[in-house]
């Protein structure tokens, strides 16, 4: 007599009471396995549906290490995990190995007489029957199998038991890919993250900061020293002198450079916005807040929040400011919950804060909160000698961004280095940039730059410091011979005061001679 289809004795149920419950457990199978991802957790649960729902106990799933090829023991119902955490299979190694090996279900009526049957959990009843079934995906290899015995009450119709933990194993089939499929997603997002955190950092680098006259090392040690610590930092400077840069050199050099980095132009905003902005809202606060918000000091937590622009705020949004600097603590706009957060300030401004606090626009208690460590920038004109390098600089990000080679002529660097920069480095940049598209062969030159509307500005406007032209053509002779004629004929010029008869000379040309080449060069001549 086939003793898997046994149907009598005491404590057993008929074939209706055992399909019902069958179809109650997958359908709670079903419920367990789509509310979570977590598939440690969906395990545990799947087999305890299993045992209370359809007599099948001591359930195990094992599942296919990607790595090391091994089949590990992910979920057992009954056994603490620290019990199982060091037992494995090769494929072909007892039953689970074999099943995994050959992708084929085993029916063990009476498990002690099993020779592959291992023992190694010593928590299976060797009187009961063994069910175990391969768990696959698609028409792939084998991923784990999913075992259990019944319940001593449940012993009969084992074929039928088999089937039902085969549709139980093709439904974990679906969660392990599901799960799988999200892990290498999670795997790929976070190498690519530290692939682009490794690409910022390498970006903010000190050794991307271009400059190596004295005022900038000043700047470079300020900056060096001040990532180390969490010390909140003023950086001051005119409008385009990259203060934004510096802000992120402290970040991505400091301690905190794995966390967020989060910024905003605290004048972009009204103070109603910038409230919300900062610190978040909550659902219904008001009109169009239909969910609740995290602020961007939320959002920075444990990492670095940059204000721009810091100088721009109202004195009444300023005490609201002042909190969360010294306490780290705020509440979101309509809540009531204090938050607290750790977050490192560092701040930016283009204007005078001291003559504000004394002209009551700025707090006095705000200022000294933010100027623990001011940096100040100097402006481009004072560092004139950092021309050359940083236009070569620029000019290398533009050729990269419009995907060609550009070279930039020493007679540019020249008539650049005449001009003020009132615009700063942003004004240098967007130049040379202009001269890059009106340049079809890729070589920015002394024309090129003229191009551009440097030179009008620079012969016509007021922006050229007293002192400035008598410093630069100590350093730039006519009879330089690296010049081109256009270049020659203006140092000579510049050097007579601009009067043309005397330029004439040193150039052994007669007056009219000079005033044609004024005039073919298209050389704009300087009032003095």
């Amino acid at each position: 007599m086939d003793k898997s289809h046994m149907n009598d004795g005491p404590g057993f149920i008929d074939r209706n009471s055992l399909i019902e419950a069958e179809l109650e457990a997958l359908f709670q199978v079903s419920c367990v396995l789509s509310r979570s991802l977590n598939l440690h957790e969906t395990l545990k649960a799947v087999l305890e549906v299993l045992n209370d729902q359809a007599g099948m106990e001591r359930g195990i799933v094992t599942l296919r290490d990607q790595r090391s090829d091994k089949l590990k023991i992910k979920a057992v119902h009954g056994l603490a995990p620290e019990v199982v955490a060091e037992v494995s299979y090769q494929p072909g190694e007892g039953i689970l190995g074999t099943i995994l090996e050959d992708g084929q279900a085993m029916v063990i009526e009476r498990l002690d007489q099993e020779p592959e049957f291992l023992d190694r959990l010593g928590y299976y009843d060797p009187t009961l029957p063994f069910l175990a079934e391969p768990i696959i995906i698609g028409n792939l290899d084998p991923v784990g199998v999913i075992a259990a015995q019944p319940a001593p009450g449940r012993v009969m119709l084992l074929h039928e038991r088999a089937r039902f933990l085969k549709m139980v194993a093709n439904l974990i089939a679906q969660s392990v890919r599901l799960s799988w499929e999200v892990d290498n997603e999670k795997q790929t997002l976070k190498s690519e993250r530290d692939q682009l955190r490794q690409v910022v950092q390498g970006s903010y680098s000190f050794d991307n900061i271009v400059g190596h006259t004295e005022v900038m090392r000043r700047v470079f040690e300020q900056v060096q020293q001040v990532s180390k610590w969490n010390t909140t930092v003023l950086i001051r400077g005119e409008s385009g002198t990259g203060k934004e840069l510096i802000a992120n050199a402290i970040h991505y050099n400091s301690p905190r450079s794995s966390e967020s980095f989060i910024k905003l132009n605290c004048a972009a905003l009204p103070d109603n916005l910038l409230e919300s902005e900062l610190f978040g809202h909550e659902k219904g606060a008001f009109t169009g807040a239909i969910n609740q918000r995290k602020g961007r000091f939320e959002q920075a937590d444990g990492g670095t929040i940059f204000l721009d622009e810091i100088g721009e705020i109202t004195p009444a949004f300023q005490a609201k400011l002042l909190r969360v600097l010294q306490e780290g603590e705020f509440e979101r706009v309509g809540g009531t919950k204090t938050l607290k957060v750790n977050v490192r300030v560092v701040a930016a401004t283009n204007r005078n804060l001291e003559q504000e606090v004394e002209d009551g626009d700025f707090r006095e208690d705000l200022y000294y909160r933010l100027n623990v460590m001011p940096i100040n920038l100097p402006s481009l004109h004072e560092r004139v000698e950092d021309i050359p390098d940083l236009a070569a600089y620029l000019v290398d990000k533009i050729a990269r961004q419009q995907g060609r080679k550009l070279s930039l002529s020493d007679s540019a660097v020249r008539v650049l280095m005449r001009y003020n920069w009132p615009g700063n480095v942003r004004e240098l940049e967007n130049c040379l940039e202009r001269a890059a598209v009106m340049c079809s062969d890729g070589s920015i030159d002394a024309q090129v730059i003229g191009l551009t509307g440097i030179e009008e500005k620079l012969y016509n406007g007021p922006s050229v410091p007293k002192a400035a032209p008598a410093k630069r053509a100590a350093t730039t002779t006519y009879d330089d011979p690296d010049m081109d004629e256009r270049e020659r004929v203006i140092a000579a010029l510049e050097q007579t005061g601009w009067v043309q008869a005397k330029a004439a000379r040193l150039l052994n040309m007669t007056p009219r001679q000079i005033a044609y080449r004024i005039q073919t060069l298209n050389i704009k001549v300087q009032k003095i």
